[in-house]
């Protein structure tokens, strides 16, 4: 599910604006395949410490996300 999250991000970033190309658009790239890198690292974590770590970053990420779209709903698409 986080890899399709991903895919999903990149087609609503492809329709941002040029000029957001090196803003907006790459950081809401780059958490999301955050998410899914954190998640797949987590799964081969030996004990549930380790997994919860890289679990906790993967829902960081997540978060960082909802913050980025809200600001790009408000920002880019209400100008």
């Amino acid at each position: 599910m986080s890899r399709e999250f991903t895919a999903a991000i990149y087609e609503i970033t492809s329709k941002f604006p040029a000029f957001e190309k090196f803003g907006l658009t790459s950081q809401l790239r780059r958490a999301s395949g955050s998410v899914s890198s954190n998640i797949a690292e987590g799964s081969s974590r030996a004990t549930a410490k380790e997994q919860g770590r890289f679990y906790n970053l993967a829902y960081s990420s997540a978060v960082e996300i909802l913050n980025q779209l809200i600001i790009s709903r408000s920002w880019l698409f209400k100008r």
